[in-house]
């Protein structure tokens, strides 16, 4: 199993018709998981993972 590496969360809102009706809307995070260099698996942001190869 994947260990998750990021204190990141969801955003939550409303979805509004035209007739200001809400219903609650969640936009989930675009985890990935990762292979680190020993062998051990780790989930993170596909953003994170982005900037951590930019980095390296």
């Amino acid at each position: 199993m994947a260990k998750k590496d990021t204190n990141r969360k969801p955003l939550s809102g409303n979805l509004r018709t035209h007739s200001c009706h809400a219903t609650k809307h969640m936009q989930k995070l675009n985890m990935v998981t990762v292979t680190n260099a020993d062998g051990s698996k780790s989930k993170m942001t596909a953003r994170e993972y982005r900037n951590l190869k930019k980095a390296a």
